[in-house]
């Protein structure tokens, strides 16, 4: 790109007392799938000369839409100051460049610029100038070697902007900025961003409306986007219920709370199907990512005539016992099921002879790996068997069943799916390191710390190191498991162990700390990789992992779960939000680092997790998102306590790799602290 090719005109506009000042370079066409050009332009800062002739356009403010004045004056603004604070090269260009449509149609998600950008090295600001649903017409790329426009022309031109971004590199060309800028957006949005056929406006009831909004913002800003009003039903006094935005400001997410018992029993489906026929107004779908109400959601759904996949598959994958009997159905019998504990004297008497410890004992209905326990001998059996039983035994959904199954040595893994009419959309494979459950060793050790040893989770990276056929292993094994279950589409959220994998945990040579490796040459060889499932959850991940996938992929699990509740219309929009950055190449290598408590006692910190981040600014730099689980006035359980709370997230990144973040996770982990109220 040559600065011969510059349109050659200025634009100047009325601001304050120093008119902001923007030099038009040149036009970029679509580059491959892209439905959008773009026009560049270069930001003057004010202390800079710039000759202001007849080829100036002044334009005042109020010939701008919003979005557009605040990207040219705020954020142009803040990107200047922000360039002198650092003590950037004085000479690094900035461009202003702007996108305008090569197509018509309807866009999908208003915020798609936003979120598909946000990561970028390059990209110092970015807006959307879009509204849900709106429709976008095909605006004529202007010629590189166009005239200069009047001002009625490029004020009808920036109109039709679909959105706008601030590029800012190391280089001092600006030819060299507008290559890295192409680049950038080819790897990012080369997808499809609007259909043809408008989507109607539609409404889903969400039943549970999650913990807090920072358990749940992307969901609910996921809707607002695609153009979805939501009615959020859930228990009186939750945070969701009022309606003064003084209050709730979150209100402006939904249009109606409704009060409903949302226990997982067997009277849920009838309530869900009262509450929507009792609605104003029509609704298009029902949506939960609870595992317990998962089931009686798909039967409310099935009741009213609304999508949704079999209630009888989502039973059977909220059971682990029955996935597991499934699974061997294929693969052989491993595992057996007790219906309570009781029943453990009768299967010893038949197998003990032949038990091979150690072995993995837990309940058959269960979340965030509760009550699971490595167990290395009978008497560990017993007593794991009777902690498992008794864990939902009291609860709506009444379960006393217990799964055993042998321990799987090989590297677990996390795999989220997004599946339409039985065919995979995108995977997402993710390492699960080691918990202290598989750090136990196979004899010795005290026992009371042994058998306490869970299997709570320490950190997740993504993406794997996994090699590429032991990754095709996982997939397709997955992807049978789902089917078998009787599932065609949605997103599901698998955990699973590589068995005889390639690879294994153990401390790299260069810092020491965990992480997987290839096998020494010669072992287990002759054994091939096989995918061996732990369970199958119907909904999205963990709202840490979903951040985690948007930050890494681009990929938002929670649009793609919130359009699968509307069936057939939605699946354009499906295939469109779940392709990933170009060439499937993640972003960034991320930690997902699990902040275990350290102390019991009532959490005194308002914001345990920022708090932390503000005293350590060295780690906050690179830190792309965190989440505070336990609350000030919350009980924290402590470190030795058999209930699985974490008191917060991290999400730590890297351009360097998988060592750097491995590095900054323990590092976090180490320095982790909180404060306690005063007993």
């Amino acid at each position: 790109m040559e600065t011969a090719s510059r349109l050659g005109w200025t634009v100047s506009l009325a601001h304050a007392s120093t008119p902001v000042l923007l030099r038009a370079l040149w036009t970029i066409p679509p580059e491959g799938s892209q439905t959008h050009w773009a026009l560049d332009l270069e930001a003057i800062a004010s202390n800079q000369s710039v000759d202001v002739d007849d080829a100036t356009i002044h334009l005042d403010q109020g010939d701008l839409a919003e979005e557009l004045r605040g990207l040219l004056l705020a954020d142009l603004a803040k990107s200047f100051a922000a360039q002198t604070a650092s003590g950037d090269d004085a000479s690094s260009p900035t461009i202003v460049r702007l996108l305008f449509p090569s197509v018509t149609g309807t866009v999908i998600r208003s915020d798609f610029l936003s979120y598909r950008l946000s990561g970028s090295a390059l990209v110092r600001s970015v807006r959307s100038f879009l509204s849900p649903l709106q429709t976008v017409a095909a605006a004529p790329m202007l010629a590189s070697d166009a005239r200069p426009l009047d001002k009625a022309s490029l004020v009808g031109l920036l109109a039709t902007a679909h959105g706008g971004l601030i590029g800012r590199g190391a280089s001092s060309s600006l030819a060299d900025l507008a290559a890295a800028l192409n680049a950038d957006l080819a790897y990012r949005l080369s997808v499809p961003w609007t259909v043809p056929r408008p989507p109607a406006r539609r409404r889903i009831f969400w039943i549970q409306g999650r913990a807090d909004i920072t358990a749940s913002q992307q969901f609910y800003a996921a809707a607002h986007a695609l153009g979805i009003t939501l009615v959020v039903c859930d228990v009186p006094g939750h945070w969701m219920e009022p309606d003064d935005p003084a209050v709730n400001p979150w209100a402006k997410y939904r249009e109606a709370f409704v009060r409903m018992n949302i226990d997982g029993d067997e009277g849920l489906a009838d309530r869900i199907v009262a509450a929507v026929r009792a609605y104003p107004h029509p609704v298009d779908g029902v949506v939960s990512i609870s595992d317990v109400r998962l089931p009686a959601v798909a039967r409310a759904c099935q009741v009213l005539g609304l999508p949704t996949e079999d209630p009888a598959a989502y039973k059977l994958a909220g059971d682990k016992g029955l996935t597991r009997r499934l699974e061997e159905e294929e693969q052989g019998r491993e595992s057996f099921v007790l219906e309570r504990a009781e029943d453990l004297d009768k299967v010893l008497e038949e197998r003990r002879a032949t038990l091979r410890y150690p072995l993995i004992v837990k309940p058959c209905t269960g979340w965030n790996s509760d009550a699971v326990t490595k167990v290395r001998d009978e008497e560990e059996l017993r007593l794991a068997v009777q902690r498992a039983a008794e864990r939902h035994a009291h609860s709506a959904a009444r379960n006393t069943r217990v799964v055993i199954e042998p321990y799987i040595a090989g590297p677990e893994v996390d795999a989220n799916f997004i599946l339409l009419d039985g065919e995979e959309l995108f995977c997402d494979i993710v390492d699960d390191f080691p918990c202290p459950g598989d750090l136990v060793p196979a004899e010795g050790g005290e026992k009371s710390k042994t058998f306490a040893a869970n299997f709570m989770e320490t950190l997740m990276d993504v993406p794997t190191a996994l090699p590429e056929d032991e990754q095709s292993v996982v997939r397709k094994s997955l992807c049978r498991s789902i089917a078998r279950a009787g599932f065609k589409s949605g997103v599901f959220h698998c955990e699973a162990r590589v068995r005889d994998s390639a690879y294994e945990y153990r401390p790299r040579a260069d810092n020491g700390l965990l992480d997987l490796h290839g096998k020494a040459a010669g072992a287990d060889e002759a054994r091939k990789p096989s995918c061996y499932l732990h369970e199958i959850n119907a909904r999205t991940p963990g709202y840490i992992n979903c951040v985690a996938a948007l930050l890494a992929h681009g990929v938002d699990y929670y649009a793609i779960r919130l359009l699968l509740a509307l069936g057939e219309e939605g699946k354009e929009r499906i295939r469109a939000l779940a392709q990933p950055f170009a060439g499937n190449k993640p972003q960034h290598t991320l930690g997902l680092v699990v902040l275990p408590p350290k102390r019991a006692g009532i959490m005194g910190s308002e914001d345990a997790v920022g708090e932390f981040l503000q005293q350590h600014p060295d780690l906050a730099r690179h830190v792309l998102f965190y989440q505070t689980v336990k609350q000030r006035g919350e009980v924290v359980q402590g470190p030795d306590s058999s209930e699985l709370w974490c008191v917060g997230y991290i999400i730590v990144k890297s351009s360097a790799g998988r060592k750097e973040v491995l590095e900054l996770s323990e590092e976090a982990r180490k320095r982790f602290d909180y404060d306690l109220m005063e007993a």
